[in-house]
């Protein structure tokens, strides 16, 4: 990340919801997922990243919309870099306020976003207000209002679909090895024992599951391991128990993947999430 670049990041009590302004110059991060639902607007520059096999270059005041699980880059094509305001939704929360919003809620449905990226100036305003009541912590009644003027604004963009959905049809080797990585993400797992597992050669498997999850298997393995250790910086855990427990060799190695993906440091997103001070 440029010495130019910073992330300012709050996590909001109430609703498990994470805010965040940042600004990137040159490469801003490497592949990567989120387990939250990402909606958010390109304040300043262009903010080019990859997300389902398409190239999207958002421009200010253009809000980007991003599900749980869907890979993204991130990059400044033009100097001066690009500045973005994003709010991070957790999917249990987003699913019970719009159950209470929807007439009617499928059963066994999760929301999803017809679109990756959109201008939608009225959306933009939305998410904008949301995330000044947050992160100025007004009182809970503004906070309230705030939510549900965005929800109600999101609401209408949305549809569902099932949760066992999965389009194209997956190779039931790639089934098999990513529900393998998840089952054991704390594990040093080697290609050989992940094939026996799917039961074809590791060649054959690396090229089904990049095809089917859009990145290789050692790729997905450390995307498991820093999903999760998000969730449990965010809980105030250490950076070295994280690491220790999800099975990365010590610190370092998890600060440097976290950096790649995120931007920042594992000590540094406990900080501004937890407020408890680096150890």
């Amino acid at each position: 990340m440029s010495n130019d670049s910073w992330i300012d990041l709050k996590l909001d009590a109430e609703t498990g919801i994470e805010i965040i302004r940042a600004h990137f110059e040159g490469h801003a991060y490497d592949p990567h997922w989120h387990d939250s639902y990402l909606v958010g607007f390109t304040e300043q520059g262009v903010q080019q990243f990859n997300c389902r096999k398409t190239l999207h270059n958002s421009l200010p005041g253009q809000v980007f919309l991003l599900e749980p699980g869907e890979i993204h880059d991130g990059l400044a094509p033009s100097p001066g870099g690009f500045t973005y305001s994003t709010l991070y939704l957790q999917p249990h929360w987003l699913k019970s306020q719009l159950q209470s919003l929807c007439d009617e809620v499928p059963e066994d449905c999760l929301p999803t976003f017809a679109e990756t990226l959109t201008s939608e100036p009225d959306l933009a305003l939305r998410i904008a207000n949301a995330l000044q009541a947050l992160y100025h912590g007004e009182m809970r009644i503004v906070r309230h209002a705030a939510l549900d003027a965005l929800l109600e604004t999101l609401s209408s963009r949305m549809r569902w679909r099932r949760r066992l959905e999965t389009t194209p049809r997956l190779p039931a080797a790639a089934i098999k090895a990513r529900d393998y990585l998840h089952a054991h993400l704390d594990q040093d797992v080697g290609l050989d024992e992940l094939a026996v597992v799917a039961g074809v050669d590791r060649f054959r498997l690396s090229r089904a599951f990049k095809a089917s999850f859009g990145l290789a298997p050692h790729a997905y393995l450390v995307q498991l391991r820093l999903s999760l250790a998000r969730k449990l910086l965010r809980q105030g855990l250490a950076p070295a128990s994280v690491a220790s427990e999800l099975g990365f060799a010590d610190q370092s190695h998890l600060g440097r993947w976290f950096r790649r993906a995120y931007g920042l440091s594992p000590a540094a997103y406990r900080r501004q999430c937890s407020n408890l001070p680096d150890r």
